[in-house]
């Protein structure tokens, strides 16, 4: 019982510590990203140093061919003017710095081996770490749009709604009663003509629109005769 209480609660920590860890993502990467940037700039400034080491080597290596033609020469005078004492001097000279340039050589090609590694590592990590901030700025605009999407509350949606109804039935009244203002003024132009032309027959102009009492009497006694 003891083991699976401890258990248990060792499993609620370890939620915890991930619910945390998942709500505090963004945070933990961006950080995570700073502590990458940092490291990768003391890795260039290590690669810089292992240049400098070189170059130095490489400015000794230089040094000695020059210090090596000299005494090579010099011996060779030594030799002709019969100073075997000089030109024994000069080749212990010699030696010694043959055996410095041996050395000198293998420290160059250390270092230059190891220069070539670490860009190469530092290369790889830059590539790694651009990529890794191009999806932390993602990551930021996505969390931020998600919070974006809960900040307008339920009750605007639903005034929006009823306002977008309301717009539509105010809309359809004003239609028809734009329809029905045109349908009055068609009928009034048409009752404004009728009653001119009775206007104008009742003066005698041109044909009577309907026949008068008088008329039809008239007509009437045609039949009978």
């Amino acid at each position: 019982m003891f083991k699976t209480l401890t258990t248990l609660i060792r499993g609620h920590g370890h939620d915890a510590a991930q619910a945390m860890a998942d709500t505090n993502a963004v945070t933990i990467l961006r950080q995570q990203l700073r502590d990458a940037a940092q490291g990768l700039e003391s890795a260039r400034r290590s690669v810089a140093v292992v240049m400098a080491y070189c170059e130095r080597e490489k400015k000794a290596a230089a040094r000695i061919a020059q210090q090596l033609d000299d005494l090579e020469g010099r011996a060779v005078a030594a030799l002709r003017m019969d100073r075997e004492d000089l030109a024994t001097e000069a080749a212990a000279a010699i030696a010694q710095l043959e055996a410095e340039r041996t050395t000198t050589d293998r420290a160059i090609e250390t270092y230059s081996a190891e220069i070539a590694r670490l860009r190469e590592e530092v290369g790889l990590a830059e590539r790694r770490l651009r990529t890794l901030q191009r999806g932390l700025q993602l990551a930021d605009a996505t969390a931020k749009s998600q919070k974006l999407r809960g900040t307008v509350p339920q009750g605007v949606l639903a005034s929006l709604k009823e306002a977008e109804a309301t717009l539509d039935r105010l809309q359809e009244r004003q239609a028809h009663a734009e329809a029905a203002a045109a349908a009055v003024a068609e009928l009034s132009a048409g009752t404004s003509a009728e009653a001119t032309s009775a206007r104008l027959a009742a003066a005698g102009c041109g044909a009577p629109l309907r026949p008068d009492a008088a008329a039809v009497l008239e007509r009437l006694r045609g039949r009978v005769n």
